[in-house]
């Protein structure tokens, strides 16, 4: 079979009691040899509600990288019944390697190190052996699939679906990774790409490792955030007039839960929650008060009551068990990019970060990735983002965002010259049409279904309010 065939195929549809169409799609393994294995790729469509105002196809690809357990077919559901949907085809798939799609599975490597947000020196060697292990179990559950699972084969792949269906552009909304896919997508298919939003990016000008160490950056940018509106409020809170006081009574919790516990595990559930709900506009209030309260438990030698405190918090260390298989694409996608081979230069930043970045598990961002041990080399290099020969799109990105950094589609739309849309005040991740923001949803909504691009530069407020305490 050449190319030429699977954009010619005809896969047979078939319809649910939802009215949606399921389909599947087949592409190569890999494009170089079109003629080889065959990958299934899985797809749903749900049908412009106006024949008469139809203008295309609108894909949808999610975060991840890794396909959110499945979600993509899902994801064009979210805009089932808005003026989207009145004009466009809503076409959902699960990118190769996740979902019903061919997946790609690695097979479970338990971490051995204790989980800990400031490891000492001495616990990073084992950190790295962790590390190790998890690669050879991706390679050892992935075998020859892994090393053709790329971003520029997802966006290959989106271009059959396109011409399967018949369509001669198509139209596209992307999450996080899924927004790097579409900007691939442009670079390679300028002719077939019409209307684009590209939500929560990560940075053109950053390989997979500077995406992970900037997401301590985006943690800490938040905190800092809640800190000075913690310290504005001292006469409620009681944790100092400024945020260097409030970060410091942070830092004093955090020496208490060292020195009273045998274990990591309290200081480490404390400095998550600080970076995450300081993320959380809602909870900082919240905050604010378990701040205060683990003071006066520390201050008492209460373990039991810090223990109580922090019972909520979670950890993301996996639940799965040795032996188990899950989906690998995590780990596939981002050795697209060269990683460091020299251990030292993991060590060496997780010390910066443990003093610079360790809420919210920002040591994480910086200790040793599956790619410093990769068993494979990416048979093709990451396509360079650019945009020549298809419209001005939009950008969506969160001030806040503390996954993709807000730098990053700041410089996604001066690469791309598209218009960017900022939410402020907003710790969210994934925004239109996921978040609830009314005022942003209309603004892409009329540039998706009546082609009206707002100013260049704009800004929407974020739908999580501050609590409700005055300054004083």
């Amino acid at each position: 079979m050449t190319t030429g065939k699977f954009y010619s195929q005809r896969p047979r549809w078939s319809t649910g009691e939802d009215g949606i169409e399921s389909a599947v799609v087949e592409v190569p393994r890999d494009y170089s040899d079109p003629g080889g294995e065959r990958l299934e790729i899985a797809v749903t469509r749900r049908r412009a509600t106006d024949s008469a105002r139809r203008r295309g196809i609108l894909l949808s690809v999610n975060g991840g990288p890794g396909g959110d357990w499945g979600f993509g077919r899902g994801l064009a559901e979210k805009f089932a019944g808005t003026p989207v949907h009145e004009v466009y085809d809503l076409i959902g798939f699960d990118p190769r390697g996740t979902g019903d799609s061919t997946k790609l599975y690695a097979e479970v490597a338990i971490a051995k190190s204790p989980f800990d947000s400031r490891p000492p020196d001495s616990a990073f060697d084992a950190l790295a052996e962790d590390m190790r292990l998890r690669e050879l179990a991706c390679e050892r559950g992935g075998g020859e699939l892994r090393k053709h699972i790329s971003t520029r084969n997802t966006a290959r792949d989106m271009d059959v679906i396109r011409a399967v269906l018949g369509e001669e552009q198509l139209s596209f909304v992307g999450y996080a990774y899924g927004a790097y896919v579409g900007a691939v997508y442009g670079s390679l298919f300028p002719a077939r790409l019409d209307r684009s939003v590209l939500d929560s990016c990560v940075n053109p000008d950053w390989t997979w490792r500077e995406q992970f160490l900037w997401q301590g950056d985006a943690v800490q940018r938040n905190v800092d955030r809640w800190a000075a509106w913690v310290g504005e409020r001292d006469g409620h809170f009681g944790l100092g007039g400024n945020a260097a006081a409030v970060l410091g009574v942070v830092e004093e919790v955090v020496a208490a839960l060292e020195a009273q516990h045998d274990t990591p595990q309290p200081r480490t559930l404390f400095d998550g929650a600080v970076g995450t709900r300081a993320g959380d506009r809602s909870r900082w209030a919240e905050l604010g008060e378990l701040v205060g309260d683990l003071r006066a438990a520390t201050r008492a030698g209460d373990t039991a009551k810090s223990a109580e405190l922090l019972r909520e918090q979670g950890t993301w260390r996996p639940q799965d068990q040795e032996g188990d298989l899950r989906i690998g694409v995590l780990e596939a996608i981002t050795l697209e990019h060269e990683w460091p081979s020299d251990i030292e230069v993991y060590y060496q930043d997780m010390r910066d970060f443990r003093k610079r970045f360790p809420y919210g598990y920002g040591v994480l961002r910086a200790q040793p990735w599956v790619g410093a041990f990769r068993t494979f080399e990416a048979p093709e290099p990451p396509v360079e983002i650019k945009r020549d020969g298809y419209p001005v799109g939009l950008i969506v990105q969160a001030d806040g965002d503390p996954l993709d950094h807000y730098a990053g589609g700041v410089a996604m739309a001066e690469r791309l010259g598209h218009h960017l849309i900022t939410v402020e005040d907003s710790g969210d991740h994934e925004v239109y049409a996921l978040a609830g923001n009314a005022e942003l949803d209309a603004i892409v909504h009329r540039y998706l279904a009546e082609g009206e691009l707002p100013a260049e530069r704009v800004s929407v407020p974020g739908t999580v309010k501050r609590p409700d305490i005055p300054v004083g």
